[in-house]
């Protein structure tokens, strides 16, 4: 282990707000192992894969695997450098104190989402997944002037506790930090939307090896209880 780690150039990144948490954890596990500094700034999804796609220099990427993918037909990220982080499943919030909806079936989660003065999901991969689910039940019209869209980099959990939103849907990871709600329970497995997060080495990487070092620690048995206290499962 190096004993000074400022001796060390940080391994610069950036990811979405699902791994926020996690990769809070791991860095500092991480760095306290190797002396390799990391320094991940959590932003939008959608704005990290913009500032990637823009040129912005970066170590390493950490996103939902779709956008990882188009990051790398695109020349953004190294071809082959792909790793599954972790598995992340979408949960139910409601503000703190207030009625549990049903959430055993697909039609009770149909017919709480109906009830619900207000609704509203990430604009990320689990946001898009459940616009579909919601043409899919054919309400998707009915959702939409009831539906509440968060800034980017804004949780949904925190519009439930402020009452903004009645009924919150995002991913477990980001809601269970979050003061002021109820987390009602995960969406049942027959709707269930599963994100896998995964990381890549950006074009811009100035520090390859340390980044495989760093992706090595991420995936490896150690870190899998850390991504279960954070409310995702190790892909």
């Amino acid at each position: 282990m190096t004993s000074d780690c400022r001796a060390l150039p940080p391994v610069k990144g950036i990811s979405s707000m699902a791994t926020r948490q996690l990769l809070a954890e791991l860095v500092a596990d991480w760095t306290g192992r190797s002396g390799q500094p990391a320094e991940i700034a959590s932003v939008g999804g959608v704005d990290a894969a913009r500032r990637v796609a823009a040129g912005e220099a970066f170590d390493v990427v950490i996103l939902g695997s779709d956008a990882i993918d188009k990051l790398m037909a695109a020349g953004h990220v190294l071809p082959g450098s792909r790793v599954d982080l972790v598995r992340s499943g979408v949960a139910v919030a409601v503000r703190a104190g207030a009625a549990h909806p049903d959430l055993s079936s697909e039609d009770s989660v149909r017919a709480a989402v109906l009830a619900a003065r207000s609704v509203s999901c990430s604009t990320g991969p689990s946001g898009v997944a459940l616009a579909r689910l919601f043409e899919r039940w054919g309400i998707a019209a009915e959702v939409a002037a009831r539906l509440v869209t968060p800034p980017p980099g804004t949780p949904v959990g925190s519009l439930v506790a402020a009452g903004e939103v009645e009924l919150g849907f995002q991913q477990l990871s980001e809601l269970i930090h979050v003061e002021g709600i109820d987390i009602v329970g995960l969406l049942p497995d027959a709707i269930q939307i599963t994100t896998i997060f995964s990381a890549a080495i950006a074009a811009t990487c100035t520090q390859p090896e340390a980044v495989r070092a760093m992706l090595d620690f991420m995936t490896s048995p150690e870190a899998a209880a850390a991504k279960r206290r954070q409310g995702m499962e190790p892909a």
